[in-house]
């Protein structure tokens, strides 16, 4: 299972959505607070509080970074 923590609005975090839907990769959507300050949970994952963050539990992998997040997902389930 996927989990991709967003934030509303966050063009980068769409297009990681858009990519996961045009992969047809199931995942959950964990919507975080606008306030770096409040992501408390973000951090603990990945070690930062910017946003998108995956986690791939099949793989076991937690990463960062749109462009990275995208290009991992081409590679895994393209």
């Amino acid at each position: 299972m996927v989990t991709l923590y967003q934030l509303e609005g966050c063009p980068y975090c769409e297009l990681v959505a858009d990519r996961l839907d045009e992969l047809e990769v199931d995942y959950d959507s964990v919507w975080v607070e606008g306030l770096h300050s409040k992501r408390d949970e973000v951090k603990r994952i990945s070690g930062q509080r910017q946003v998108p963050v995956i986690i791939d539990d099949e793989y076991g992998v937690t990463m960062a970074e749109s462009e990275r997040i995208i290009d991992y997902l081409d590679q895994t389930y393209a």
